[in-house]
């Protein structure tokens, strides 16, 4: 199957658009089948270079992403596509080692599902991820304007983290909700039931992974945070004093 629109509707809003990006045909239509009947409208790929041509077009709100790709690894379909995109990556694949999925987890995914998979419980986390994504997108005011802290800056209408010498690096959506919930509850301890809110998360560790990312882009000894702590058995907390400007 080549790119191929597998939807009855011509005209729904990016936030309700998804690509699958698998060269099972097998496994495109049965998340075809199954997404349309949420609301989704989807969009297949068997190969990852037809994705990426499709996704410079327009992209997506969410990619679901198989690994074992013909033509490409897709670990590096992941890392492209966080690092050029603010879109959602789920990672859908028989791979069930810890390693890979810490490794796609710290390449930027937002989630990993492991074949075989419960079409249901995907579309749980689907609709899950989706309602995050959409909610990172149509933050409310006071989400809007920029944080200070510890010499740093976020913007979270873009995602940018601003360091004092103007260097500036892009949060995924996933290390948005982590720094935003610490950013909003400065010097309070957060669990992690608190930090994971409604998302549904592929295994336990999601969210020490995550973390570690987002002390690589903040902190200046990662291996040594000071600007997010943590304590153990309990949670995280952010030790610095928060200011916000329009």
């Amino acid at each position: 199957m080549t790119d191929a629109f597998v939807t009855t509707e011509k005209d729904v809003s990016h936030h309700k658009t998804i690509y699958v990006i698998d060269d099972e045909q097998d496994i495109c239509q049965l998340l075809s089948h199954e997404l349309e009947q949420f609301g989704y409208t989807v969009r297949s790929f068997n190969t990852g270079a037809q994705a990426c041509h499709a996704i410079r077009i327009r992209p997506p709100a969410l990619c679901i992403i198989d690994l074992g790709l013909p033509d490409m690894d897709g670990m590096e379909l992941v890392k492209q596509l966080c690092e050029l995109h603010r879109i959602g990556i789920m990672i859908l694949s028989g791979r069930n080692s810890v390693p890979d999925k810490v490794l796609g987890l710290e390449l930027g995914a937002d989630d990993y599902i492991v074949k075989p998979f419960i079409p249901r419980e995907l579309i749980a986390r689907v609709n899950s991820l989706m309602r995050r994504l959409h909610h990172a997108n149509n933050q409310p005011h006071s989400e809007t304007r920029i944080a200070q802290f510890a010499n740093l800056s976020y913007d979270p209408n873009t995602l940018s983290l601003s360091c004092a010498d103007g260097q500036q690096t892009v949060l995924s959506s996933a290390e948005h909700d982590l720094l935003i919930k610490l950013l909003k509850t400065p010097k309070t301890i957060l669990s992690r039931d608190q930090l994971m809110g409604d998302s549904t998360r592929p295994f336990d560790r999601s969210i020490d992974v995550r973390m570690s990312r987002v002390r690589k882009k903040i902190e200046p000894n990662p291996k040594n945070p000071e600007i997010i702590k943590t304590i153990y058995g309990v949670g995280y907390i952010l030790t610095t004093d928060v200011s916000w400007r329009n």
